[in-house]
This record gives C-alpha cells, structure tokens and sequence, in this order.
C-alpha cells in the first residue's frame, strides 16, 4: 500500500543546500529521495490511467478538422518531400511532423493520429503527480495529477492530432528534472529534453522564463544560478535556427489579434475549470497555496514551482503579441501543469491548518482519498462540458462532413473549386470521397510542389480555366463567402469576383465551417430544370 502519511522535512545533502521533502516519518531515510513504492504509486500511476481512460473515450469522434487534417496529409508525405515543405512553410512543426510520419506508417486513421497526443496527455498527468510528491509528499501528488486529469483543457488537446500535448509532456519532464537539478546540480538531462520539447514547438522556449522566476523565488545561490544558466544557454543555443526559418514564415499567423483582458480572463477559467463551482473553489485553493511562496530561501514549492510555471509563458506571450500578435491558448498548454499544483498545496494547507487548530481532521490516507473523491466530483460536474467536446461539430470544422457531401453529390469527372485554397484539405484528408473530380485551380499537388495545399493558377489562368465551365462544386469557406472577411492574394480575389459577377449557386449542402455548392453560369440557369437559386458570395470590395 502506498504510504500517503505524514510528511518530514529534511535539508538535502546536495550541492544546492535546498529543503527536501521526505515521505515516512522520523524513521524515514533522509537521503531527500522519494522512495519507489511512493514515486510510482498511486499519486503517479492513477492520475496516468485517469487521463489515459478520458483521452481514449470518444477518441474516434468520426471527423478530422482542419489543424489535424495538416498533420494527417503531411506526415503521410515522403520524409523528403516534408523537409521541402518545412523550408516554406510550418517549420515549428518538422520534429513532430517527422515523429508522425513514423506513427501513421504503422495504420493512417484517425484514431492512431490522435493516440501519441493521448499518451503524452497520461504521461503528463504522471509528471504532474512526481511534481507534487517531489514538492510536497505523495498526497499533494494525487491531488494535483488527477486535477489535471480530469481538466477539460487537458482532455481536450489530448484528442488533438497536433503536437501541444507532447509538448506539454515534454514541459512538465523538464520542470521535473529542474526540481532535480536545483536540488542536485544535475543539469545535462533538464538541458537535453528542454531543447527537444522546443523543437516540438518553440514557444516551448518560454519555460526558462518561468524556471528562472521559480530560482527567483526561492532566492537560490550562484551556484544553482550558474547551472541553470549554462543549460537554459544550451536549449537557446540549440533553438536558434529554428527560431531564424520560423521568423521568416512569420506570415502564417497573420491571421491572429492581440490578446485582451477577456483573453486572460478565459486563460484562467481553463486552467481552474469552466464550470462556476469548479472555478471558484480551485481559484480559492490555488490562492491559499501561495501560502507557499513564504517558505524559507533555497527551497523550492509548489508555490515557487507553479505559480510560475502557470503564469509566465501565457503572461509574456501575451505581452509580445501585443506588438507582433502570437498567441493561442493552444501554444501555452504546457503551462496548465502549475495550476493543479498550487490548487492541490491550498487543499494541504486547508488540512493542515485543520489538524493544527485540533479538528477532526480523518487520517491521512482517508485523507488522500477525500481529496481524489473531490476530484472525482470535479470531473462529474464538467462530465457535459466533456462529452461535447467529443463532438466533430464541437471542433472549428468537420472535414468529414464536407467530405460525405462530396461523395454524395459530387460526380467523377465534374469540376470542383476550392475557396480558398485551404478548402482542399477535405480532399487531401478524404481523398476518396473526391475520386476522379476535377480540381479546376490546381497545377501541381502539394508533395511536389512543397507546399500544404498545392500550387494553384494564378488570376489570369482561374479566369481562363472557369471561363470554359457552365457549372462548378465549389467547396468553400462560409465566412468566406458571407462576407465575414476577405481572402488574400489576387487568385483568391479572382475566384470571389468570377464566381459573383458569372455564376449563381443554384444548390448547397453541409453545414459549418466548409459548404458544398453548386455554381451555375448565370446564362445556363435557365436552361437547368429544378435547380432552385441560392444566395450568392458577395462581390468583392473595391481595393
């Protein structure tokens, strides 16, 4: 059984002279190590299985949206044919492209695209549960790695076929092993996974930011500094060229806008819970497990380890994104390991402020177990949050449904246009359910022409292509063609303008993100029986 009882403290014989924490009682080994029934016990083992049985429910939703759609094609690309296209475009993702490449080789749906992010979300939860044993004894382990367990966020992106959740995994490894280092000395494995979790994605690089604020902190000496620094130098050093090809592809988040107060707002909700009850209370936790921030110089808490943890990146990214904006939720995921750590020290401090002021405080075993009971409830109360979030239409697209629609309408050999290019991902995802169509703007496929979506006509040849046709399927953006913005780029223009000034939809089908419409040349709509006309695209704004 797993010893969850009282806890010693004990001052570490390593080089940092920091308090360790030891698990036992006054018969316990003082070497500042957690012994292996502990470190492997429950506070690791069941936030892992936790996390992995909601990482597995309804991980085939049926329906693959747009971001996953990128990983699917492209890792099914030649390894050749992906360093062409990182030269151009999505380089921050070339180490996880070429993981997955190796990944679909085995089966490519959309269950094995989805299963490493599973498995990195319980081995994140795993990570978590260390922190707190590490930090602050095997109870305060429980609770935090089954708060993130069973955090909505969490279960979200681990059903994502995109890297954030093995980023995330490869984050919480490394605050791990920077626990272990200020406590050690040992830096050369921090230094090591660091670096390749920032090559997973490297906005990664924002944790030596917040491991610097936590040595801050703690008030540690020069030597844990001088450490830190030469390994926090190595990562920098080995990010540099992809920081250089990134920063000239800088044009792929064009599309985003400076965070707002509202954003942080909703940041926070994520982190501690959407669901009011659930919220309250964790941010009412996480504050009493500040408490740790008062500890004595040289030691590292939960307090010193996630406050940091949590706020740093998401704090400096959104502060960068209001010169040139970079955020998304998404690219901070990692950070979500530091608030089930404070949540779980305020829950200790609770109990322990009970067992000093002599109330009837239940043993600590029992104690553990109410803890994980409370978690249990937390997940039953955001249980409908979760469940709709497995729902393809709970995603920004369901590719799949634009590509049942094709499959059912459209005919071998008729003409299709996609609006905008991006559009083709359905095709590139459901390649089958676009078999034998003509893609009118397409000159050459994307593994050739090493880019996502392929290379198209410019104006002048769309113009030429659609002049010959009396009726094309276009699959399309419906914002797009609502008028809720406007596409980039002369082609894209001149799809919009021929298709409002010479054609009008005369049929449309699917919902969300991407419809499906039939466009038919206004002089050949009367010559079609039964095709009834539709609200068209709105012509383009004068430049």
């Amino acid at each position: 059984m797993v010893n969850v009882g009282p806890l010693v403290e004990a001052q570490s014989p390593g080089a940092a002279g920091t308090t360790a924490v030891v698990p036992g009682g006054a018969g316990a080994e003082r070497t500042g190590r957690v012994p292996w029934r502990v470190r492997w016990g429950a506070p690791v083992c069941l936030p892992a299985l936790v996390m992995l049985a909601l990482g597995l429910w309804g991980v085939d939703r049926g329906g693959i949206w747009r971001d996953e759609a990128v990983t699917f094609q492209v890792a099914r690309r030649s390894v050749p044919q992906i360093w062409q296209l990182l030269h151009g475009v999505d380089a921050v993702h070339g180490l996880y492209y070429l993981l997955m490449h190796a990944v679909l080789a085995v089966h490519p749906d959309e269950v094995v695209l989805r299963l490493p992010s599973v498995c990195a979300a319980a081995v994140t939860a795993a990570l978590v549960g260390e922190l707190g044993v590490r930090l602050a004894g095997p109870r305060v382990g429980l609770w935090a790695g089954l708060l993130y367990a069973v955090s909505p966020m969490a279960g979200h992106y681990a059903q994502e076929g995109r890297s954030y959740a093995l980023v995330a995994a490869g984050a919480t490894g490394a605050t791990l092993l920077f626990v272990r280092g200020v406590r050690t000395g040992a830096w050369r494995a921090y230094g090591a996974v660091l670096a390749v979790t920032c090559w997973l994605h490297e906005f990664a690089v924002l944790l030596l930011l917040a491991h610097a604020a936590s040595l801050a902190l703690a008030r540690v000496g020069a030597r844990v500094w001088r450490g830190w620094g030469s390994a926090a130098g190595v990562v920098a050093l080995a990010l540099l060229p992809m920081i250089l090809v990134s920063h000239a592809q800088s044009a792929q988040l064009a599309w985003l806008r400076p965070p707002t107060w509202a954003t942080a707002q909703g940041l926070l909700r994520w982190f501690l819970g959407p669901g009011d009850g659930v919220y309250w209370t964790c941010l009412a936790l996480a504050v009493l497990g500040l408490a740790g921030l008062a500890a004595p110089p040289g030691r590292l808490t939960c307090a010193r380890v996630g406050l940091p943890l949590a706020v740093v990146p998401p704090a400096a990214l959104m502060l960068a994104s209001q010169l040139s904006p970079l955020y998304v939720d998404r690219y901070v995921l990692y950070a979500l390991s530091g608030a089930p750590l404070l949540v779980a020290a305020g829950a200790d401090t609770v109990a322990r402020a009970g067992a000093r002021l002599r109330l009837r405080v239940p043993r600590p075993p029992v104690l553990a177990l109410t803890g994980a009971a409370l978690a249990a409830l937390a997940l039953c109360l955001q249980l409908p949050l979760m469940s709709d979030d497995r729902d393809p239409a709970h995603r920004p697209d369901d590719l799949a449904a634009v590509a049942r629609v094709a499959a059912r309408e459209v005919r071998p050999g008729e003409p299709v246009l996609f609006l905008p290019a991006q559009a083709r991902n359905a095709a590139l995802t459901y390649p089958s359910a676009f078999a034998g169509v003509r893609d009118v703007a397409l000159v050459e496929p994307g593994p050739e022409a090493g880019t996502l979506y392929g290379r198209e006509a410019d104006a002048a040849g769309l113009r030429r292509r659609l002049a010959g046709l009396n009726r094309v399927w276009v699959v399309a953006d419906r914002d797009l063609l609502a008028g809720r913005w406007s596409p980039s780029g002369p082609a894209e223009r001149a799809k919009m303008t021929v298709l409002a000034q010479e054609f009008m939809p005369a049929e449309e089908s699917a919902d969300g993100y991407a419809g499906v419409r039939l466009y038919v040349r206004r002089v050949a709509l009367s010559a079609l029986p039964g095709l009834v006309p539709v609200p068209g695209p709105p012509r383009p704004a004068p430049r």
